[in-house]
C-alpha cells in the first residue's frame, strides 16, 4: 500500500472524436439500434440526456468466467484495521481468540473471499517470527512503514483463525524488503509442513496441530516504490523474487502453489511497464500473477474526472496485460500471466486527517476515510472495471477491510457499521458470479479534464449459466441527469425483473456514521421492465445500479 503513489496522467488519445460515419451495425455484444417504445421518461426533477444509453447482451459473447478471488480484501497492520478493527479482546462481542463477532458478521455479509495479509508497506520490515507463540512473549517492534508501534498480539495463527471464521482464503505476503529467501522458506515450513521439522513442530507446540495450507503467496510489496523499506531496482527485485519462488517450489511441488510478483505501484510511475517487463523476464516461468495497485480521489474539485476513474483503471489493466503478453511472446512461452489487482479503492491521500497522530503510537487513527454517495458510485464503477477484465484479473483485493479506507467502520468497545462502499462490493460479490458478458455501450458522453470524452454509462453484465439468471451492474456518471437505459436481451430468455436496486441520494455528500449507520442504503427503483426482448430502465443521476433478471 503506497503512501505516496502518484496519480496517473490523462490517458493518451482520451479526447479522440468519433470517426466519420462510425455508426456500426448491431453485432452481438455491440451497441444496439433503437428499441420499440424506447422513449423512457426522465425522473422527476432531472433533465434527461437527448439519447438513451444502449447495449446488447448475448450469452454467446463472453469476456470470461469470474474467479471468486476477484472479491478479495486486504488486512494490513496499519492504523486500526487489526487492533480495535477485527481484533479487540474485551469487546462485548469478542470471541475467545479476541475477534469481534459484530465485525465477523459484517465481513461475511460483505462476501470477501481471499484476504491478503499482513501488508502492504508493513510487510517490508516484518519479522514473521515475532507474530507466533505465546502472546505475552511476543516482542513489541517499531513499524517503519506507518511509524507506529506493533504489539504483535495479532499474528499468523490469529489471521488463520479469522479466515476460518469468515470462510476466507489466505494470500500471505513475504518480506522481500529487508529479508529474503531463507526467511520465506522458514515461514512456508512453519505454515504448511505437517510435522517433523523444527519450524513445523514449533507451530504444533504453539497450538496449531494442522498445517495452515497457504497456497497463494505475494513475493513482497511495492518494491518499485522509493517509499518502501528495502526499495529495489527491477533487476534486483526480479532476481530475488525468482530465487524465492524457485526455492519455495522446491519445498512444495504442489500444482496449486501460486505466486504473485510485484508489479508497478502506479501507472503514473516513470518505471511503469519497464518494471513489469524486467521483473517478468526473471520470473515468467516461476510466478502466476503480476500485481497492480491503484487508488483514486477527487482532485481540486474535478468531480467529472473523478467519476471517470475507471477509465484509468481499465487502461492500467490493459497496459499490464499487453506487457505480460509481450514478455511471454519474447520468451516464446505458451504460459499466460494473470493479474492480481491486490490493492484498489478510493483513498483521499491529500485530505487532512481529523485526528492528531504522534509517532510510534499503537493502532493510531489514520486513513479513516468516510465515504459519500459519490465515492460509492466511483467505487462501483471500479468494480465494473474489474469484472469487465475478468479473463485476466483473477485476483483482486479491496484495500482495506476495516477502519482504514474501508467498507466497515468500528468504535473501540462500541458499534460497527457499513460505509456507503459496503453495498456495491457486497452486491457484486453476491450476484457477480458466473460469466461476464461482452458489453459495448452506445452512450451519451461528457467531457472530462483528465480523460477527454467519457461515456455517461459504465456497465457490465454477468450470467449464471446454471440458472440462466443475468445481473446488470451499471453506473450513471452524470451528476445532474437521469439516464434512460435500453438493453437488447438477445439470446436471454428473461421473463421479468427480479429487482432493480439503486444506491443514490439527493445529497451526493451523504455518508453513514455511527450515529446514522443507515443514512445511505440501496433501495428499489421503480419502472424497470422487460418487454419485447428488451429491458428498459431509467438510471438516477449519480447512481450505482444492480438489475437482476429472472
Amino acid at each position: 500500500m503506497s503512501s505516496t503513489a502518484p496519480s496517473s496522467p490523462a490517458l493518451p488519445g482520451a479526447s479522440s472524436p468519433a470517426l466519420p460515419g462510425a455508426s456500426s451495425p448491431a453485432l452481438p455484444g455491440a451497441s444496439s439500434p433503437a428499441l420499440p417504445g424506447a422513449s423512457s421518461p426522465a425522473l422527476p426533477g432531472a433533465s434527461s440526456p437527448a439519447l438513451p444509453a444502449r447495449f446488447t447482451i448475448d450469452p454467446a459473447f463472453a469476456v470470461g468466467k469470474v474467479d471468486p478471488r476477484l472479491f478479495g480484501s486486504f488486512v494490513e497492520h496499519l492504523g486500526r484495521c487489526v487492533y480495535t478493527g477485527i481484533y479487540e479482546p474485551g469487546h462485548p462481542t469478542a470471541d475467545a481468540k479476541g475477534l469481534r463477532q459484530d465485525v465477523l458478521d459484517l465481513v461475511r455479509e460483505l462476501g470477501t473471499t481471499v484476504i491478503r495479509y499482513p501488508g502492504g508497506n508493513f510487510v517490508s520490515g516484518y519479522k514473521w517470527e515475532d507474530s507466533v507463540g505465546p502472546k505475552d512473549e511476543r516482542p513489541r517492534r517499531l513499524d517503519l512503514a506507518w511509524r507506529s508501534t506493533e504489539t504483535n498480539r495479532f499474528g499468523l495463527s490469529e489471521y488463520i483463525h479469522f479466515l476460518r471464521k469468515v470462510g476466507g482464503e489466505p494470500l500471505l505476503a513475504v518480506n522481500l524488503g529487508t529479508r529474503g529467501v531463507q526467511e520465506a522458506l522458514e515461514l512456508q515450513e512453519y505454515a504448511n509442513h505437517p510435522s517433523g521439522t523444527a519450524r513445523s513442530d514449533q507451530r504444533i507446540a504453539h497450538g496449531d496441530k494442522e498445517p495452515f495450507g497457504i497456497r497463494l503467496w505475494c513475493l513482497g510489496n511495492e518494491v518499485d516504490g522509493d517509499w518502501q523499506t528495502g526499495h529495489k531496482t527491477a533487476e534486483e527485485y526480479g532476481r530475488l523474487a525468482a530465487e524465492t519462488a524457485r526455492a519455495m517450489r522446491q519445498q512444495d511441488w504442489s500444482e496449486d502453489l501460486k505466486f504473485v510478483a510485484c508489479g508497478s505501484s502506479s501507472q503514473g510511475l516513470d518505471t511503469f511497464a519497464a518494471w513489469e517487463s524486467t521483473v517478468l523476464q526473471h520470473t515468467y516461468d516461476l510466478v502466476d500473477y503480476i500485481s497492480l495497485h491503484a487508488y483514486y480521489e477527487e482532485h481540486d474539485g474535478d468531480r467529472d474526472s473523478f467519476l471517470a476513474s475507471a477509465v484509468d483503471m481499465e487502461s492500467f489493466i490493459e497496459n499490464v496485460v499487453a506487457t505480460c503478453d509481450h514478455v511471454g511472446a519474447r520468451l516464446k512461452s505458451k504460459k499466460r500471466i494473470n493479474l492480481s489487482f491486490d490493492e484498489w479503492n478510493v483513498w483521499y491521500q491529500k485530505r487532512p486527517s481529523p485526528h492528531q497522530v504522534e509517532d510510534w503510537q499503537e493502532a493510531p487513527r489514520i486513513l479513516e476515510d468516510v465515504y459519500s454517495v459519490t465515492d460509492a458510485v466511483v467505487f462501483g464503477s471500479l468494480l465494473i472495471a474489474l469484472l469487465r477484465h475478468a479473463d485476466r484479473v483473477t485476483i483482486a483485493c479491496l484495500a482495506q477491510l476495516v477502519n482504514v479506507i474501508a467498507p466497515i467502520m468500528t468504535e473501540p468497545g462500541g458499534a460497527a457499521w457499513k460505509q456507503t462502499t459496503f453495498y456495491p462490493f457486497a452486491q457484486a460479490s453476491k450476484y457477480g458470479r458466473g460469466r461476464v458478458l461482452q458489453v459495448n455501450v452506445d452512450s451519451p458522453k461528457y467531457e472530462t479534464e483528465r480523460f477527454g470524452d467519457v461515456d455517461v454509462l459504465h456497465a457490465t453484465a454477468v450470467i449464471d449459466d446454471s440458472t440462466g439468471a443475468v445481473t446488470v451492474f451499471a453506473v450513471n456518471r452524470s451528476q445532474t441527469d437521469a439516464l434512460p437505459l435500453e438493453i437488447d436481451l438477445r439470446g436471454i430468455a428473461a421473463t421479468g425483473v427480479v429487482e432493480h436496486s439503486v444506491l443514490a441520494d439527493s445529497d451526493p455528500e451523504a455518508v453513514n456514521t455511527a450515529a446514522e449507520p443507515e443514512r445511505v442504503i440501496p433501495r428499489t427503483a421503480a419502472g424497470t421492465v422487460v418487454q419485447d426482448g428488451a429491458l428498459r430502465a431509467v438510471l438516477e443521476p449519480l447512481s450505482w445500479n444492480v438489475i437482476r433478471l429472472a
